[in-house]
């Protein structure tokens, strides 16, 4: 659990440690807007290059990014089983069967392309939180939001409660570790037997971690009473976030990408090699 990325900052002097973090934020969504427009191969092969490009110039190691993939691994791959089994055929001819158990090309496609999105869905948010600080984060999003306070919306305490459920989940999963570890000292067994089992063996496991995330919570309320802070009244910031070049070529390139993604998605310039990817 401790290798799970998402939700940790890796403090390093980069471009894209550098961009506002507006500029991330809006691109990380259009990122995973772009993700579910992909139909074919060639649209991964495009993100995941840009992928390649960006965790290089963030200059994050790679497997730090990646080892964010294995908190969704089992949905990764019980996601893919589910298609490939439950794939009707449209009429194609199966590669394999086994009673009622049919595969068909069509379905290891589809499979593969669900489990190829759902992993780039990960890594892009995590790239995010791995190049921003929470307090960033915080800047960004109340940023952002700022137009909902005309609608009496609370804006950056929104942005407060989104910045510390990001900083604490590396933080909750520090400490669920360490409560694993104390309850296999007292020979706790939570790898055996049938689910059923297993879930019944995890209760040891979730009731100190609530009593510990309640008493965090109350701790850290304290803290920020003890700091006088009453919200967004009378607020003001150290560094004031400005628009820069870098971040205008930044918005250029995520903006390039989404329209490659729609081209390859629509074939607007009749391009015909196109239509003959899978």
């Amino acid at each position: 659990m401790k290798d799970v990325s998402f939700g940790q900052y890796y403090p390093v002097e980069s471009p894209v440690h550098r961009l506002d973090p507006r500029v991330k934020l809006l691109s990380v969504v259009l990122y995973i807007v772009g993700i579910f427009f992909i139909q074919k191969f060639i649209g991964f092969a495009v993100v995941a290059l840009f992928l390649l490009v960006a965790i290089a110039c963030s200059r994050v190691p790679l497997m730090k990014v990646l080892r964010s993939v294995r908190a969704v691994l089992f949905l990764v791959l019980f996601t893919a089983i589910i298609s490939v089994l439950f794939y009707s055929g449209g009429g194609e001819e199966p590669l394999w069967a086994w009673g009622i158990i049919k595969i068909y090309k069509g379905g290891l496609l589809s499979a593969a392309r669900m489990a190829l999105r759902l992993v780039f869905l990960v890594l892009g948010p995590s790239l995010l939180t791995l190049t921003t600080t929470p307090v960033e984060l915080t800047d960004g999003l109340e940023s952002l939001l700022k137009p909902l306070a005309l609608i009496k919306l609370p804006v950056h305490e929104l942005a407060i409660i989104m910045s510390i459920a990001l900083r604490l989940i590396p933080t909750l999963t520090e400490e669920t570790e360490k409560i694993m570890n104390a309850q296999k000292a007292r020979c706790a067994d939570f790898d055996t037997g049938n689910i059923f089992k297993r879930a019944k063996s995890l209760i040891p496991i979730l009731i100190p971690l609530f009593v510990s995330s309640f008493r965090r919570a109350d701790e850290l309320a304290d803290a920020m009473d003890s700091r006088c802070y009453r919200g967004a009244k009378g607020r003001t910031r150290m560094r004031v976030l400005k628009l820069r070049f870098r971040d205008f070529v930044a918005a250029f390139v995520m903006l390039a990408l989404f329209f490659v993604i729609l081209v390859l998605r629509y074939n607007w310039f009749g391009l015909g090699f196109i239509n003959l990817l899978v």
